[in-house]
């Protein structure tokens, strides 16, 4: 049996590549002929690499949510629908649902055991040189409807294991954003966790490279919406959406009636790029009033801003009126670079006036294995 599947998994991929290639060739001819637009050319180019899959590509319909509804009608069986927008620019690549800055890719498996993202083969194959990177946004159908939704990048080759996939092609980009945030919105958002479909089509929108895509998140952070999907969608705001997303979290910093949710948009903040973000987090740590956002924005400060972050840390040792928001500056002084925080530590042990604040400050010294730190525990102990 299994020299059988190799084999078929080895047809399948063969097929699907020869698929490729004679669109490409025909796309070639046409325009040789002077019977084919750009966007046939560069719809073939876009063809995403297939393997172990019983494959076919059709054109839209109508509009994108029409051709869902007829493909939805007949999809009792499992089968993948898949198609690529223009994708968000930046140094960060996505493979398998993992957005890093390591922008190659290898295998993108899309059915296995657990649910994994991250496919383990390297591929070699054609790297894109000019035009928008490409994202793929991919539809698991079952039992008439969507049960997942993943993305991946132009340069993954995708492995549907042995089951249909369906590539469509003419898809628009903002009725591509208009039919992902119908899942977004879904009443179940939060009840499938991380691979439910609404958390997949969260992130396929984030990744657009559309104003839309800004539109949709900017109705995703209102506090009508529920906690769970705020917060998430102020993750990826910071990570991906740039200037418009910095000015989204500025909102729900100021206006998010939620602690949990206003913590969870500092950390958000230290994630952007924009310069203002770490403006932001400083004006949270100063001036939020609940003591677990000061904190949080404390702690995200740290690992971000550095030296800019040094002065809003210490003062908020000195001024700030609750205890715990203290202590968890101390703690974020132990996050900053050794040359910074270490003597900063000292000095608290040293000269703060609240003993709570003092001992954890010795607690800090003690874990940073610092020469420094060692010298005053000596000088301490032998007064």
């Amino acid at each position: 049996m299994q020299g059988n599947e190799k084999v078929y998994a080895n047809v399948n991929r063969v097929l699907g590549l020869a698929m490729i290639v004679v669109g490409l060739i025909c796309a070639a001819a046409q325009l040789a002929k002077g019977g084919a637009s750009p966007a046939a050319a560069q719809a073939a180019a876009d063809m995403p690499r297939i393997e172990n899959a019983k494959f076919e590509t059709r054109s839209v319909s109508g509009n994108l949510e029409s051709t869902f509804r007829e493909i939805a009608a007949k999809a009792a069986k499992p089968e993948w629908v898949g198609y690529s927008v223009d994708q968000i620019a930046g140094q960060n690549g996505v493979c398998c649902d993992n957005y890093s800055d390591d922008r190659s890719c290898g295998t993108c498996r899309l059915e296995n055991g657990r649910g994994e993202s991250v496919g383990t083969t390297r591929s070699e194959g054609t790297v894109k040189l000019e035009g928008a990177r490409q994202l793929l946004v991919l539809f698991r159908f079952e039992d008439n409807k969507v049960t997942k939704i993943r993305v991946a990048s132009q340069d993954c080759t995708l492995d549907a294991g042995g089951l249909p996939l369906i590539w469509l092609t003419g898809v628009n980009v903002r009725e591509s954003v208009a039919l992902l945030a119908s899942y977004v919105r879904g009443a179940d958002f939060e009840q499938h966790g991380e691979r439910g479909p609404g958390n997949g089509a969260l992130t396929a929108i984030a990744l657009h490279a559309d104003a839309s895509a800004d539109r949709a998140f900017e109705s995703f952070i209102k506090p009508d919406q529920q906690e769970g999907l705020r917060r998430k969608a102020a993750f990826w705001i910071g990570a991906a959406r740039g200037k418009a997303g910095l000015s989204g979290l500025q909102r729900m910093a100021k206006e998010d009636p939620s602690s949990d949710v206003r913590a969870h948009v500092a950390f958000a903040l230290s994630v952007s790029h924009e310069p203002g973000a770490v403006d932001e987090m400083i004006r949270m740590a100063h001036d939020d009033t609940s003591g677990h956002v000061r904190g949080q924005a404390l702690f995200w400060l740290a690992q971000k801003a550095g030296k800019k972050a040094t002065g809003t840390i210490t003062g908020a040792i000195e001024s700030d009126p609750d205890t715990d928001v203290k202590k968890k500056a101390v703690f974020a002084l132990s996050q900053l670079p050794k040359d910074e925080g270490v003597p900063k530590l000292i000095e608290v042990a040293q000269t703060n006036r609240n003993p709570e604040v003092r001992k954890q400050a010795m607690f800090w010294l003690g874990q940073s294995n610092d020469p420094r730190a060692l010298q005053f525990f000596e000088k301490v102990l032998s007064q």
